[in-house]
């Protein structure tokens, strides 16, 4: 059986020259994507501003959204892969990340999987050159005790089968953020859930311009509704650095 092609859904939003990195990532997968989806949240086309890169078929879908969760469903709609893979314009993978990760599709069962994260905090310069400051990891199999208090997924180590997406609705678009966590929570209720261990995906944080870092009223009311939703204790305002510093010894 030849293994599930796969539809790779970028979010970005004026970001051009990390999206420019996003993608150059994509494009040295040593196992080729069937498409990238790129769902254009910003004030410019991204397309006039990305550089050539070569194979990779890309679509952009305007979206004009402002929310992570709805510019991904959007450019979802219409993916001919049998899995998505999700990645945020300023992360990137390595180039044996989508070979691992459809290894966990071989069983029929397994709806959801991930590979395991290097955070980076990092500065860029200037002169657009990206300067890594610390890193630590997110590597751990599936603990439903510790997803209850700390989401240790990011959205740019997911594939998820695409019947499974779909079934699901996608993202809950009445999150403004920590819609990946629902989605996590929901999806391992309904599928089997497999890690495949290897760090290939880097999720690169800088102090400004990072969404997961903002603590304002919002996230605190998204949290606490994630927290009703799913039955959660009282959710700590955290970001995956913090997450990923506190599993350090169990990386």
């Amino acid at each position: 059986m030849d293994p599930p092609a796969v539809s790779v859904i970028v979010t970005t939003r004026d970001r051009p020259r990390l999206l420019a990195d996003a993608l150059a990532s994509v494009a040295a997968q040593s196992r080729p994507a069937l498409e990238v989806r790129l769902a254009d949240d910003g004030e410019r086309p991204a397309l006039e501003t990305l550089p050539d890169l070569g194979f990779l078929e890309l679509t952009a879908i305007v979206v004009r959204c402002g929310q992570p969760g709805a510019a991904r469903n959007m450019a979802a709609r219409g993916a001919r892969g049998d899995v998505l893979a999700f990645l945020d314009d300023d992360d990137l993978w390595r180039p044996d990340h989508l070979e691992g990760l459809v290894r966990a599709f071989d069983d029929p069962r397994v709806g959801f999987a991930w590979r395991d994260s290097l955070v980076v905090r990092e500065r860029v310069r200037e002169d657009g050159v990206r300067e890594a400051l610390e890193s630590a990891k997110l590597a751990a199999d599936w603990d439903e005790e510790r997803m209850r208090t700390d989401d240790y997924l990011p959205p740019s180590a997911w594939g998820v089968r695409r019947e499974l997406f779909e079934r699901l609705g996608g993202f809950d678009e009445s999150f403004a953020c920590s819609e990946d966590w629902d989605f996590v929570l929901r999806a391992a209720r309904a599928t089997r859930v497999r890690r495949v261990p290897g760090t290939t995906v880097e999720v690169r944080i800088r102090e400004a311009g990072n969404a997961s870092a903002d603590f304002g009223p919002g996230r605190r009311e998204c949290l606490d509704r994630l927290a009703a939703r799913h039955g959660l204790p009282p959710l700590v305002l955290r970001t995956f650095w913090e997450v990923a510093r506190e599993m350090g010894a169990d990386a």
